[in-house]
């Protein structure tokens, strides 16, 4: 990683993540639009959130909520124009806070032009654009397809959905048998990477502060330990550090030995994949909801922080529009204890929209727009009592999805005024985060206990002459642990206070605590 050009805001920045369609709808079509998040960002702000991460927000048939893009220089008309977009910059900028957009560099729509020219039999610009075969009759190998839909012959590779035809970024080792597959520096390929460039030098000249990459780690197709995927970022890294140094970029990767090599600033735990994630919050006995452990996270945490040089740049959200609601597993004071533990850790966290109410995942909806199981962690903000929840004008059955229907759901307007609400614990944890460097992205991290089937978990956070105890304990019963430290002042406390017989600390249950040691 380049670390010249870091940009230095991702040092103490807190991410909230806008799913722009389920925010705020200023025009009354049932639909979130740029305008509503622009007239939100005091809420954000005030809250204590330093940045924003807007999930795709493109021109799209919206097919997969908008990661399935038809035109990448173009803002979805939905949520407003260009123009409104450029605003929302403005001012967000204007607040002190940083917008990054999320990148969707894997794949675009059926409806892409670039893909319907790739479409035609007639070599032009954009037949090398995405992975075809030679031959209608034989797949991309390790990948689905479509084919059958046009006049040339051969099918195309697709990522996830079918709609959604993978750009060809080559292969990493070409099978010499299959002249199809290119080589990453073969001309397509890199007419991809350079047509990725000019998308991103368009919206960074508009003012946006970076880019969430989607599957970043996915590029290069058969790519032995990601070797062509970060060879490829590299090059990306080049030309930022070129035209825009402060350009913050942030991979959905899972791997943050790769993307960190790759010269992205931080990396994303998955809730997928090897990272033990869904230990702490989703899953039949998650940590944080007082039944598990977290020895398994821990252990590939560690592995994690050890392989990215213990930058401590490992972000982790509350959650995304892909899982459950937190609020499904972890309600009540475990919640506040899970967000104690989100905002003490390394990497700049991510408040997923309406986590820090607790806003509930609604269940049994249909899908829409490409969620099917997600749909229930997508529904509208809840921001007040009144109609829709204050977040649309429309008449209720209008909402793009519905909403929680419970009269006791939680809002934005009830919590901010309540100081015991989950919104003003995290507001609180943010603030005391802020206050303290060892508590910030790039502090030092060291496990003092984490024992399997066992509470609590503990941690001692360091920067310069500041080392900061974290104590957690989201389980029913009291429980004790071996500590050589000697916990001083107290910057932080939830649910009561430890005592100490020798070495041993004692904490209570559902319980949370900072130290200075």
């Amino acid at each position: 990683m380049n670390t010249k050009n870091y940009p230095d805001w991702l040092d103490n920045a807190v991410f909230y993540e806008i799913y722009p369609q389920s925010f705020n709808d200023t025009n009354a079509d049932g639909i979130g639009d740029f305008t509503g998040i622009i007239e939100k960002l005091d809420y954000i702000r005030e809250l204590g959130c330093t940045a924003l991460w807007l999930n795709p927000c493109f021109a799209s048939p919206f097919g997969d909520a908008g990661y399935d893009v038809s035109d990448y220089y173009k803002a979805a008309p939905r949520y407003g124009t260009n123009e409104d977009l450029k605003r929302l910059f403005g001012a967000a900028h204007g607040r002190g806070m940083h917008v990054l957009l999320d990148l969707v560099p894997g794949h675009t729509s059926v409806e892409h032009p670039w893909f319907k020219e790739s479409m035609k039999a007639a070599r032009n610009e954009f037949t090398d654009r995405y992975i075809w075969t030679d031959n209608v009759w034989e797949e991309p190998t390790g990948c689905a397809s479509i084919r059958g839909i046009s006049e040339r012959n051969g099918s195309c590779a697709v990522n996830f959905f079918s709609h959604q035809p993978a750009l060809n970024y080559g292969y990493y080792k070409p099978d010499p048998e299959k002249k199809w597959q290119q080589a990453t520096d073969a001309p397509g390929p890199q007419g991809t990477i350079a047509a990725l460039k000019d998308i991103m030098r368009f919206w960074l000249g508009m003012g946006c502060d970076g880019f969430r990459v989607d599957m970043a780690g996915s590029l290069v197709k058969c790519d032995e330990d990601g070797k062509g995927t970060i060879r490829l970022w590299q090059d990306i890294r080049a030309f930022l550090d070129e035209e825009f140094p402060d350009a913050a970029m942030i991979s959905e990767w899972g791997e943050p030995d790769k993307s960190l090599q790759g010269g992205f600033h931080m990396d994303f735990l998955l809730h997928f994949g090897p990272s033990h994630y869904n230990d702490l919050f989703r899953c039949e006995r998650p940590f944080f909801a007082g039944e598990g452990d977290a020895f398994e996270f821990v252990e590939k945490y560690k592995e994690n922080y050890a392989k990215s040089e213990q930058k401590g740049l490992i972000c982790i959200p509350s959650g995304n529009h892909d899982m459950d609601r937190l609020a499904r597993t972890i309600e009540g004071d475990q919640a506040k204890i899970a967000f104690a533990f989100l905002l003490s850790m390394p990497g700049a966290p991510f408040i997923y929209y309406g986590d820090e109410i607790g806003m509930r995942h609604v269940e049994g909806l249909a899908s829409v727009e490409g969620g099917y199981e997600r749909t229930g962690a997508r529904s509208p903000m809840q921001w007040d009592h009144t109609t829709n929840a204050g977040f649309s004008a429309a008449p209720s059955d209008q909402l793009y999805i519905p909403q929680d229907k419970a009269v006791d759901r939680p809002t934005a307007e009830a919590q901010m005024v309540d100081p015991h609400s989950l919104r003003s614990e995290v507001k609180r944890l943010i603030e005391i985060r802020m206050a303290h460097p060892a508590l910030l992205s790039r502090g030092g991290i060291e496990f003092v206990y984490a024992k399997k089937d066992t509470y609590p978990l503990a941690y001692l956070r360091s920067w310069d002459d500041e080392r900061i105890l974290v104590i957690l304990n989201p389980s029913a019963h009291e429980a004790a642990f071996p500590c050589e430290f000697s916990p001083k002042e107290c910057i932080y406390s939830f649910g009561g206070e430890f005592h100490a017989t020798g070495t041993t600390l004692n904490v209570p249950a559902y319980f949370a605590g900072f130290y200075k040691v």
